[in-house]
């Protein structure tokens, strides 16, 4: 194997990967996760607020 082939390869196999991690990401199973993890900084507001009052 020549260097074109293996920098083919290589190419290829991280187009895949960025395209499953796309997939990963906006897939709907896992909205409910990620506004969850979005929601976490706020999240800590609302107990400093109760501390204080």
């Amino acid at each position: 194997m020549d260097q074109g082939i293996v920098g083919s390869i290589f190419t290829v196999i991280v187009f895949v990967s960025f395209i499953g991690i796309v997939w990963w990401a906006f897939s709907s199973r896992n909205k409910q996760k990620f506004d969850e993890a979005a929601n976490l900084p706020f999240a800590d507001e609302d107990k400093e607020k109760s501390k204080e009052d």
